[in-house]
């Protein structure tokens, strides 16, 4: 398929601007939270990191995804929480202390996960040399773009917070802008086969964003952790950085077919993260 060249060279610096919005919101103490609640942290990670490839594996044998969209789909579960899930935690009366500082680790530790759940996802859905395994040089690529805009954020945030302050809301509504041109662009990208995609993965990417709000919310609360950072927890796991995954099919892997469950994802888990915030608020079932 051919690839469109003003979205792929479009997207590097969405991804940065996205970046640069985290990182203003991030505090070298984030980081150091693992020491404040370690079983919270813990259990995010293990849910992030294991059960979603596994989860993710599940849905896509169990609906008979083409490879390329199978790939894609575990493309999107490796890829870590997004900054609007520091958004839904707060408007879902979560911790978003938790959320700052899951993020925050994800997206490190995902660096190294990505490369290897979806290579391995390769190896087991596409036949032969279909597609090119990703290769440490774009592993670096992808680590630049996406560390050092949060690097740079932070720096901001640490020497003049007034001025991140500033930039928070505007860089937060520019980020937003980028994630919805950024779906279109991959909706168009694939145009003439989108609806045909859709009715193939739509239905596999709401049980797969049902399930990951899910594993993230009852998890935690099996292993008795409070239900404000289980809530966190739920929408880290359930609110991905789709922005990473359709860079990381286009620029990296050179798959265009494989951005779209990311793209079909985003526009899914806006409005079922919303009900999510809803059900675990409702006072007549506290229990939920």
């Amino acid at each position: 398929m051919e690839q469109n060249s003003l979205l792929t060279a479009f997207l590097p610096a969405a991804l940065g601007i996205i970046m640069l919005g985290l990182g203003l919101n991030l505090k070298v103490n984030d980081f150091k939270n693992v020491i404040y609640y370690p079983k919270a942290i813990f259990v995010g990670l293990f849910c992030q990191m294991l059960l979603l490839p596994v989860i993710c594996f599940s849905i896509s044998l169990s609906f008979n995804l083409s490879p390329e969209l199978a790939v894609g789909l575990i493309l999107l579960a490796a890829s870590p929480g997004g900054a609007t899930a520091n958004l839904y935690s707060h408007l879902a009366k979560g911790d978003v202390a938790l959320n700052i500082s899951l993020t925050a680790i994800n997206s490190v530790l995902t660096l190294f996960s990505l490369p290897f759940i979806v290579n391995k996802a390769i190896d087991i859905f596409m036949m032969g040399d279909q597609v090119i395994p990703m290769q440490f040089k774009k592993i670096v690529e992808v680590f630049v773009i996406v560390l050092v805009p949060v690097i740079i954020g932070m720096l901001i945030n640490y020497r003049s917070p007034k001025i991140s302050k500033i930039m928070e809301k505007p860089v937060k509504m520019i980020s937003a802008i980028f994630l919805v041109l950024i779906i279109i662009g991959a909706i168009i990208k694939e145009k003439d086969q989108f609806l045909h995609y859709f009715e193939q993965v739509g239905i596999a990417c709401l049980v797969f964003n049902i399930a990951s709000m899910a594993i993230g919310y009852y998890v935690p609360m099996l292993l008795n952790i409070n239900k404000k950072q289980s809530i966190s927890i739920g929408m880290e796991i359930g609110i991905h950085n789709g922005t990473l995954a359709i860079y990381v099919a286009l620029n990296v892997i050179g798959n265009s077919t494989m951005s779209i469950p990311a793209a079909v994802y985003s526009l899914i888990m806006f409005f079922t993260a919303a009900l999510f915030g809803y059900l675990v608020n409702r006072k007549k079932n506290t229990a939920l």
